[in-house]
């Protein structure tokens, strides 16, 4: 009972609503763990770790993503999406197709963004949407993510499709927000739908009405998680010294420059033995073990 689900979230529920059902399917105890929070609007890629792939949870959480969203110009929100109260722009002005394309070249590659009032993230222990909810009002400090791609792909006032390919800890209800704001007519998410997280995409998903063994056939192996990392494979004795917590050699990385790196450790008969971190002079030490070598 190790491995990953890619779960097609249904609008309407939050991350940790989506885990409990899942819990359902397998045996008590078992760990059950998202790898990064969907909006309860949000529908699409929500990647559900199950075992000890909860170990790799933050592999994935790492892992570039793509969305498809249609954003609402003409009106802001309290949440920056169709869930919150929204307000129309008085007088509001329909942008032209050319100042759309014009602005939102300012949102590619690193940029700052200051993420939703309503959000998950903690400030002094306490969660935004709760600080919201005892009418505080927190301030949320801009943090840089990367957005690597904004593609528009229809227009029609006061509705923008969109699709966006970000890192870890982008908001799209801030760029929907934040283009509002710079065209000078506000703007909210009306729909969001995750398509992809690394190699995961939405055509793998799964409902939540399937049975419990439909949902076991569909775990993907650990490996999954470790997509993109550099491979390393070691011999049955280097992986018993591994497993005890001992850096072994290993050939030099080529092309490598000074640093840690961190990379996916194979083992005989294994798909998956290891995450480790490789010098790239000759040194590799572990960092999660998943099982012994020797069985």
């Amino acid at each position: 009972m190790n491995g990953l689900l890619v779960i097609d979230k249904p609008s309407g529920m939050t991350s940790r609503d989506v885990v409990n059902r899942v819990q359902r399917w397998f045996p008590r105890k078992t760990k059950i763990g998202h790898t990064g929070t969907l909006d309860p609007l949000a529908t699409g890629v929500l990647v559900v770790c199950v075992g000890q792939a909860t170990r790799l949870a933050d592999y994935v959480q790492a892992m570039g993503k793509s969305y498809a969203s249609r954003f609402r110009l003409g009106a802001t929100s309290t949440t920056d999406d169709a869930d919150g109260t929204i307000t129309e722009t008085p007088n509001a002005t329909a942008p032209t197709r050319e100042q759309i394309d014009s602005a939102l070249k300012s949102f590619i590659g690193s940029v700052e963004q200051v993420p939703p009032a309503v959000s998950a993230l903690k400030l002094n222990g306490v969660r935004a949407y709760e600080l919201v909810r005892q009418g505080k009002g927190p301030k949320l400090d801009a943090r840089v993510v990367m957005i690597d791609a904004i593609r528009v792909l229809a227009y029609e006032w006061p509705f923008l499709d969109v699709e966006v390919d970000c890192g870890k800890g982008t908001y799209i209800r801030s760029i929907a927000r934040d283009l509002g704001d710079m065209l000078g007519c506000g703007g909210l998410v009306q729909t969001l739908r995750r398509t992809k997280v690394g190699p995961f995409t939405a055509e793998q998903g799964i409902g939540l009405d399937v049975t419990p063994e439909e949902a076991k056939a569909k775990l993907q192996p650990l490996a999954t998680a470790a997509t993109g990392m550099p491979r390393v494979f070691l011999e049955l004795e280097e992986a018993r010294r591994l497993f005890h917590g001992q850096e072994i050699r290993v050939p030099p990385r080529s092309g490598h420059h000074g640093g840690w790196i961190t990379v996916a450790v194979m083992a005989p008969g294994m798909k998956l033995f290891a995450v480790g971190e490789d010098s790239g002079s000759g040194l590799l030490r572990p960092v999660t073990v998943f099982a012994n070598p020797d069985g």
